[in-house]
């Protein structure tokens, strides 16, 4: 058994064995309520995007293991994933948390043989549907107005991806999306892991390209204002960093590299970075061990924001300067100064 194997083992067993079982009153309506939250900032630019008295709400919770989190700006309410519990959930001021879809990553009739059958990333198409990284049935899938969810991925090279983890919409329409064994029942040593940890590109015609191989654990995605950078972070307990990559005019990528060492906010069996997101002006939020950090574009760290939990993803959402947290059994909300890149 691999090292990695070995780390993600036990960290899915002491991640699951620490979460608590959703109940009815994860389903209530919860006032938000304030949170202890440690903001730091390292460089004067920090000051502009995350007021020092910004203060952390805790908006849901009651629930497994939240991420994906993803705000519908006509309907003004967030969605977000409880993993373990094959859920999306939704959430929007004034009213009871609700299931918004059910056998999210997992459609078959029987049990799932791994721990983590649900959806994870979400996000919507210029059409305003909703697109799922969906770990049970290894696949990109999209919500269809009858209530069906229809396969966009789920094959390259003629072999099953593995679980998909996070995704992005490029300008052009096409997606972009992490494929990490996580989701499988015996992760990097499942018998059916595809050959590769990839980052793969859904064009709008609907090939698959596969675009980075070398990855060991491909996790949360996110590119640049401009789209000329794609960011990738990689929680490979041997790398734990924010790696870029220069986008190509055809879409393709080159140039990978390490943004940002993520090895100080390692704190196992929670690696490293996950899921992120890019503010208008470039600057990445992104979850790891803790919090998140304020890295700018050219790789500055410009402060962090502790919670003390193991913190999943990050969305833009509201008038597009709220920034949705996921974190463990919890969903927060947090006021910032700067926003969303496209809103």
């Amino acid at each position: 058994m691999s090292r990695i194997a070995v780390f993600l083992i036990v960290f899915f067993a002491l991640a699951l064995s620490n979460r608590a079982v959703p109940t009815v009153e994860a389903h209530k309506k919860h006032d938000p309520t304030p949170v202890a939250a440690t903001i730091t900032s390292l460089d004067p630019r920090f000051d502009h995007l995350v007021p020092r008295d910004a203060k952390l709400e805790r908006i849901a919770e009651g629930f497994s293991w939240v991420e994906g989190p993803v705000w519908h700006k006509q309907g003004g309410y967030l969605l977000f994933s409880d993993i373990p519990s094959n859920s999306v959930y939704k959430w929007k001021t004034g009213e009871h948390v609700s299931l918004f879809v059910k056998n999210s990553g997992y459609s078959g009739k029987g049990p799932f043989a791994g721990k983590e059958p649900g959806s994870n990333g979400l996000t919507f198409d210029d059409q305003g549907r909703l697109v799922l990284c969906r770990h049970g049935d290894r696949q990109i899938g999209r919500l269809e107005s009858n209530g069906t969810i229809v396969p966009l991925a789920d094959r390259y090279d003629g072999r099953q991806i593995n679980s998909p983890n996070d995704l992005v919409f490029k300008s052009n329409g096409d997606l972009y999306f992490t494929d990490p064994p996580f989701g499988l029942p015996n992760a990097f040593d499942d018998s059916s892991k595809a050959p590769v940890q990839g980052v793969y590109r859904l064009s709008k015609d609907g090939t698959v390209t596969l675009l980075i191989h070398d990855i060991k654990a491909p996790n949360g995605i996110a590119f640049s204002p401009d789209e000329k950078t794609l960011y990738v972070s990689d929680v490979d307990p041997n790398r734990t960093a924010w790696l870029a990559y220069d986008v190509k005019p055809d879409g393709t990528v080159e140039n990978g590299r390490v943004f940002f060492d993520a090895t100080r906010w390692r704190k196992d069996p929670f690696f490293g970075p996950d899921g992120f997101k890019v503010d208008r002006q470039g600057n990445i939020f992104g979850a790891r061990p803790g919090g998140l950090s304020v890295i700018a574009p050219d790789g500055t760290l410009l402060g962090t924001i502790e919670t003390g939990q193991p913190t999943s993803n990050v969305a833009w959402g509201e008038d597009g300067q709220t920034l949705f947290i996921t974190g463990s059994s919890s969903v927060y909300r947090l006021r910032v100064t700067t926003g969303a890149a496209r809103y």
